[in-house]
């Protein structure tokens, strides 16, 4: 594909994948006009890289459906001055338009060789406001906090207390809570001296394996068939 052709695929997106639905957020819908999503996907599926699914990664990761990314990072509601924690890299996509909407996203990845590529996709494509760390997410990153917004890209089987503990005032931590075969998308927000919880929709990712995840992970072969 050529890339005017994945230009008019990308716009197709926006409008047949995001505005149709619910994502609203101007400055969301800009940051998914521009990053080129086909440069996150393995070479043998950028072809496909716009369509309206989740896609292979290798190392038994994924990169998550376009809507689920722009629904996520809407549901963080950033102006642009804000501080994010992004848990769980995988390819950079979330992490690049994460730093389109914020002013210093920090990412974790478990996975070295996943950081490794990420972090150098990334700088290759001009993003500087972005820094991936490779480690252990789920305990978060308390040298950097507090966060106005932390995103978690995997599932947990429950909210990691400290997530909720680098949360700044009126800070919003956006994260699939369930087994790992499915997962309820929960939103937390800080207030005052507690939390509001709010449930936004059934959702399928990969486990947060660590310290505040998963230990293993148990999914068959066939969950990526």
């Amino acid at each position: 594909m050529s890339d005017d052709e994945f230009s008019r695929a990308r716009e197709h997106m926006v409008r047949e994948q995001l505005i149709a639905r619910d994502i609203t957020d101007r400055r969301v819908l800009e940051a998914m006009r521009s990053v080129p999503r086909h440069l996150f996907v393995p070479t043998d599926l950028q072809h496909v890289a716009y369509r309206d699914a989740p896609l292979p990664i290798g190392q038994r990761q994924t990169i998550s459906q376009p809507y689920i990314v722009a629904l996520m990072s809407q549901l963080l509601s950033l102006w642009g001055d804000e501080v994010v924690l992004e848990i769980g890299t995988g390819s950079g996509y979330q992490a690049a338009v994460l730093g389109r909407l914020a002013r210093q996203v920090y990412s974790l990845e478990r996975i070295p060789k996943l950081a490794d590529a990420a972090s150098r996709r990334l700088l290759g494509m001009g993003i500087r406001n972005v820094e991936v760390l490779a480690r252990d997410g789920s305990p978060g990153l308390p040298e950097h906090a507090p966060y106005d917004g932390v995103l978690v890209t995997a599932g947990a089987p429950r909210v990691p207390e400290p997530l909720k503990d680098q949360l700044a005032e009126g800070g919003r931590l956006i994260l699939p809570v369930g087994s790992q075969e499915g997962q309820l998308l929960e939103l937390w927000t800080r207030r005052g001296g507690g939390f509001a919880r709010e449930i936004v929709a059934p959702v399928a990712f990969v486990p947060l394996l660590g310290d505040e995840g998963w230990e293993r992970d148990e999914r068959p072969d066939s969950w990526f068939t």
